[in-house]
Formats: C-alpha cells, structure tokens, sequence
C-alpha cells in the first residue's frame, strides 16, 4: 500500500513537473488534470494507510518531514505558478 502511494506521488511530480516546463496551454491542462487525478488518489490511499496505521501515534502531526514528502510539499505552491502564467 505505502509502496502504491510512493509511485502515485512519483506520477504527480512528473506530472506538475512537466506542466511547468510545456509551452502549450492545452498539453499543460491535460498534464495539470492528470496530476490533479494522481493527487486524489494519493490522498485516499493515505488516508487508508492512516486508518491501518491506527493508534493515538497516527493522529499526531510529524515532526519532521523526509526528502519526498518535502517535494511534495513544495508542489503545494503549485498554485501560485498558475497565476503567474496568467500575469504573462
């Protein structure tokens, strides 16, 4: 399961990746709804993964982050690179 989750998480990156780097407006959208899709799916395999995991330790917030979940924080101000392409 936590295996599946990586991969997802991997598909994502590529995905928001490849969007920042395309010119084409369309091929963006599609990249950008293909990670959009990926990234639902991370979160309920994750939430699944937090219900196994169970136990007072699961509810509780991480103190640190590890390399990958610090890539995929950065993608939460993917956002903002939308609304710069706009200003353009």
């Amino acid at each position: 399961m936590i295996q599946r989750c990586h991969r997802w998480r991997q598909k994502r990156k590529q995905y928001l990746d490849q969007a920042r780097q395309t010119a084409d407006e369309i091929e963006r959208e599609r990249l950008l709804q293909m990670a959009e899709h990926y990234g639902r799916i991370v979160s309920d395999e994750q939430s699944k993964i937090d219900n196994v995991r169970g136990g007072p330790a699961a509810k509780e917030a991480p103190t640190a982050l590890s390399e990958d979940e610090k890539e995929d924080f950065d993608d939460e101000t993917f956002p903002d690179f939308l609304t710069q392409l706009n200003k353009k």
